[in-house]
């Protein structure tokens, strides 16, 4: 008898109404070492088509550092709000690929950026986002918050408290937080939850500090899981995937 696998179990009813997924650009590339991987863009599409069909409202923040880091090309030797604002391209180049592909899948969808580009998509505008949602469409953020000096992790949790999301989930190559790499570290520890003072103060590096502090401000919880897994966006949501839960004890 075959085992079952996450996207197969029975689905559970969602613990969240409205949520948001931040992806990486490098989530997109697969085993390419650059740019966007087309399969593993249909795999992660699959899973967003999957909880948007749940009944809950989905919107995601896409990073760029696939194309396009700030931080390295300033390392570089570049001026550091022109690389940033290179970044912040690129996240859109990654918005359109995964509305591309998930209107393919029959899931409408709509781009927002913070950085204006009509012919392409449409502005940021918050009511307009949240009404987007309210009519089942998957809203794809990019372009940043607009300005330089901010990650794409700061925009996660800035969008997610606008939208007045129920959670926040990261999506990462492995599945949860742990105190030290465990591609390099076969003895490091996973957390099943931690709070959010808890990221801070051991520096765990799971987002930047202003993305943890936004979501502890707002008392959104933060969900990390492994996006290699099809089927795991949705088994968090449902609250049977594994992940590691930032949230205050309360």
């Amino acid at each position: 008898m075959t085992k079952p696998t996450l996207a197969t179990q029975p689905a559970a009813a969602p613990q969240y109404k409205r949520v948001l997924i931040k992806v990486s650009g490098e989530a997109l590339m697969g085993d390419k070492g650059y740019g966007q991987d087309l399969t593993t863009i249909q795999r992660i599409a699959n899973d967003i088509k999957q909880v948007a069909s749940m009944g809950v409202e989905v919107c995601v923040v896409v990073g760029g550092g696939n194309i396009f880091r700030g931080i390295s090309g300033a390392a570089a030797g570049m001026e550091r709000s022109s690389a940033d604002y290179m970044g912040m391209l690129a996240t859109i180049l990654n918005a359109l690929a995964i509305q591309n592909i998930l209107e393919q899948m029959d899931v409408e969808t709509r781009v927002l950026s913070a950085i204006e580009m009509q012919q392409v998509c449409e502005p940021y505008i918050r009511r307009r986002a949240i009404r987007h949602m309210e009519r089942g469409r998957v809203v794809i953020f990019a372009g940043g918050i607009g300005n330089p000096y901010f990650t794409t992790d700061t925009t996660a949790a800035l969008r997610a408290s606008e939208m007045s999301c129920d959670a926040m989930l990261k999506a990462t190559q492995v599945d949860g937080v742990y105190d030290s790499d465990p591609k390099k570290n076969p003895d490091a520890k996973r957390y099943d939850t931690l709070t959010y003072h808890d990221v801070l103060a051991r520096d765990l590096k799971v987002m930047d500090a202003a993305a943890i502090s936004l979501a502890r401000e707002n008392q959104i919880p933060i969900l990390v899981f492994s996006i290699q897994e099809q089927g795991n966006f949705a088994a968090c949501v449902q609250g049977t995937g594994k992940c590691t839960i930032i949230k205050d004890n309360k």
